[in-house]
């Protein structure tokens, strides 16, 4: 449990760092003993919890602009991906996304986004996409957050508009997996309470830290923890 309670809150930290984490630190250490969709059920529901908290003291510096083209189609991604979460294999899909998040690190930390935008129907791609791969694998953020460093905000508005989108997203898969797994979460109900008592503590203390970074140090991180992510997911899998 103690464990447990760490590593809830380094991905606490993470996140109000990077915008991402929670999902991609916790799933794959939770699928270890009870499989990867229990996991990403159980896991939604700290995301969930540490995602509103870090918006709670964010939401004031939300890009609308961006977050309405993201928002959307994150949301039905989301929702389509958490429908179609038992059709399709968890590894191959892991695999997937650790390959696309080491991309996004590569092409982030040697400046390919720098100075561009995406195209509307880009966007609107990138953010469904993101969201589909949030209600599948519980693994979204690096997806997201390596489109967002395109539209080149600063760290605050960064953190706000993905902490939004992931709120929508959590809106719109949490329900599905409610439905499915309801028994198996109330057994899990001590340990999904433990790694919300993390992510909220880490949550607490990452976001001391993000006011302090120089915006190029603080792309460095993002791209590096996307890389790292990606790199975990497959020697995962």
């Amino acid at each position: 449990m103690l464990f447990l309670f760490f590593l809830a809150s380094i991905a606490g930290a993470i996140a109000s760092v990077t915008g991402f984490g929670i999902g991609s630190i916790l799933t794959p250490f939770v699928a270890f003993s009870v499989g990867t969709p229990l996991a990403v059920a159980a896991v939604s529901i700290p995301h969930f919890v540490g995602t509103a908290v870090r918006y709670a003291t964010l939401w004031r510096h939300t890009s609308w602009s961006v977050l309405l083209r993201f928002g959307l189609a994150s949301a039905a991604g989301g929702l389509a991906g958490a429908l179609l979460q038992p059709v399709f294999g968890a590894r191959g899909l892991t695999l997937l996304l650790g390959a696309l998040l080491i991309l996004t690190a590569i092409a982030s930390l040697t400046g390919v986004l720098d100075h561009r935008e995406w195209p509307r129907g880009l966007a609107v791609l990138l953010g469904g996409v993101s969201g589909t791969f949030g209600g599948l694998v519980g693994n979204q953020g690096g997806v997201r957050s390596g489109a967002l460093l395109a539209f080149r905000l600063e760290p605050l508005a960064f953190i706000a508009t993905a902490t939004a989108t992931g709120l929508i997203v959590d809106a719109a898969r949490m329900p599905v997996y409610m439905a499915r797994s309801a028994d198996a979460l109330a057994g899990a109900a001590q340990d999904i309470g433990v790694m919300t008592a993390g992510v909220v503590f880490g949550t607490m203390v990452g976001q001391r830290v993000l006011r302090r970074l120089p915006r190029e140090l603080f792309r460095k991180i993002v791209g590096a923890a996307v890389g790292a992510i990606g790199l975990w997911l497959i020697v995962s899998a």
